[in-house]
């Protein structure tokens, strides 16, 4: 050791050490927090893990504040339009589409053309398309001879029980909407009806002025599968038809 008044200790990184300072801690003091300063007197500050209590996010905070984000789950805008769209048997109007989404009509709107400008960008085989006021999808144009050639194959396959009776309502109540003949047969007949479309047993005719619903007819070829010259040639079905017919198509009106 040195006597006199040498510099004094030096402390890492060249830093003088303060000779007014007390002693280092842990030569003779004790040092602050150890002992008994760090009893926990009532003007202490509270140390990390006690401020819990104080601190803690109870429910009117959460109520107060910001609503964490996976209580507005649920799929988003793109996936449910291509929901509603697979399943759409006829266009669907925008308005319609907010209507059930509970969003502003322009969001599902500017969401739709969006959708349709991706279908086209990425080849797809099928587009959206807005026509008669709605949205629906189609098969694209360049597709059409795949599809005719599936059609085509698939029209030797005899018609099931199912589409065998929509087809019989057809002819016999044409021009008739889905909906009549989903009244008339106590079923659904989405399905089978664009099986029949697709088949070319049934065309579109038109739609219905009071209910704007798409009306079905057979086609040219409906009559050639069955070697008619015209509907006239059908068979008549009065023999067959319940006495309360009139009461029955009271109901069908009614419900369609």
């Amino acid at each position: 050791m040195q006597n006199g008044s040498g510099p004094g200790p030096v402390e890492p990184d060249g830093v003088a050490a303060d000779s007014d300072a007390g002693p280092a801690p842990g030569f003779g003091e004790a040092e602050p927090g150890y002992g008994d300063a760090a009893a926990g007197s009532g003007d202490a500050a509270p140390a990390d893990g006690e401020t819990a209590d104080d601190g803690a996010i109870d429910d009117g905070a959460i109520d107060d504040g910001v609503v964490p984000a996976q209580e507005d789950g649920g799929p988003g805008l793109r996936a449910s339009l291509e929901a509603i769209m697979l399943v759409a048997d006829e266009p669907v109007p925008d308005v319609v589409i907010a209507q059930v989404l509970e969003r502003p009509r322009a969001e599902v709107a500017d969401g739709l053309k969006e959708l349709a400008a991706s279908y086209t960008a990425e080849e797809r085989g099928f587009d959206l398309r807005e026509v008669a006021g709605g949205w629906r999808f189609y098969t694209r144009e360049e597709c059409a001879p795949v599809v005719e050639r599936f059609v085509s194959d698939g029209q030797e396959v005899r018609l099931t029980q199912a589409a065998l009776e929509t087809l019989a309502v057809v002819a016999y109540r044409q021009p008739v909407s889905r909906a009549r003949v989903s009244a008339v047969r106590g079923v659904n007949c989405d399905g089978v009806i664009r099986t029949l479309v697709l088949r070319g047993l049934v065309e579109d005719s038109g739609t219905d002025p009071e209910t704007d619903a798409i009306l079905y007819r057979t086609t040219g070829y409906f009559l050639e599968r069955l070697g008619m010259a015209s509907l006239d040639e059908l068979p008549d079905l009065a023999p067959f038809l319940p006495e309360d017919i009139e009461d029955i198509e009271d109901n069908e009106r009614t419900r369609a």
